[in-house]
């Protein structure tokens, strides 16, 4: 029976390479595609509760979109569901989760104080995630990839700077009341987590080959985690505080070993960051996922 849909293409149409159409497709295909769609569910519902007033729900709403959009890169590679159109559709739910939400939360609990200062400090956060994760997508694309692009981030991830600007409510969760001088600071604050997004700073991965654990490190890092999810479930804004304070104060030694090994900091020489998208088009062009 037909219907008036167009049929699912994940890969977009070529039917003389691919033969004749498959009149279905794999479940496992669209798994990968739900949770993206499921996470800008959560990012978008997390904005509306923002605007209920009821704010400890939008920020666990930001948080889970956050943690969705992560995973379902990984499960279309675990479920072998890769594809062109969940590439896309990852890349425009990654605007919405980590640069949209988090910044109209943050503008409806504290920086609507500031009046126009905290709403241009929103629209900054917002357009520098949408920055970042345009030079991700451009980097990830060329065919040559430099050697630290396995352990090293430019600037700090999207991902990251949705948890870090979010800072200034977990506060505010703890027991400081909103006001004009603590919505100019969290401004100040947002200004400089968007900074850090479009920054050169050499922001490690943790995802480099070597980066491996001592056998017998393995049980007290299991441990670690434990007790880290156990303080996360029992304090949660306390352990979001301390979360983002270790990580802030964890960049600079990020840096420092880039320096020490590199000898110098992220060129042109070794990424693309001083070339805009449009001069990329000369470039063979190779998309890996995200």
């Amino acid at each position: 029976m037909k219907t008036p849909f167009h049929p699912y293409d994940p890969n977009g149409p070529n039917d003389e390479a691919r033969g004749p159409r498959l009149r279905q497709i794999p479940l496992r295909v669209i798994i990968p595609n739900m949770i993206t769609i499921l996470a800008i569910c959560a990012g978008l519902t997390g904005i509306r509760l923002a605007f209920e007033n009821r704010y400890e729900l939008a920020v666990g709403m930001v948080l889970l979109a956050a943690f969705l959009d992560g995973i379902d890169g990984r499960v279309a590679r675990l479920l072998k569901a890769s594809s062109k159109f969940g590439v896309q559709m990852d890349s425009l739910a990654d605007i919405v989760n980590f640069g949209v939400a988090p910044a109209l939360v943050l503008y409806v609990f504290i920086l609507d104080q500031a009046r126009s200062v905290g709403w241009i400090a929103a629209l900054i956060f917002a357009i520098a995630a949408g920055l970042r994760l345009a030079r991700f997508n451009v980097m990830s694309e060329r065919e040559t990839k430099a050697s630290w692009q396995s352990e090293y981030f430019v600037g700090v991830p999207a991902p990251a700077g949705a948890m870090l600007v979010l800072l200034p409510v977990y506060v505010g969760f703890l027991g400081l009341a909103p006001s004009l001088p603590f919505a100019l600071v969290s401004s100040a604050y947002t200004v400089l987590i968007a900074f850090l997004l479009v920054s050169r700073v050499p922001v490690w991965s943790g995802k480099s080959e070597g980066s491996r654990i001592r056998r017998d490190l393995v049980l007290p890092v299991m441990l670690i985690v434990v007790i880290y999810v156990a303080t996360l479930m029992s304090f949660t804004w306390e352990t979001m505080v301390v979360t983002v304070a270790i990580y802030l104060i964890s960049l600079p030694f990020g840096a420092r070993a880039w320096y020490r090994k590199y000898g110098g900091w992220p060129s042109a020489d070794t990424s693309v960051e001083n070339h805009f998208p449009g001069e990329e088009e000369d470039e063979p062009e190779a998309r890996d996922g995200r």
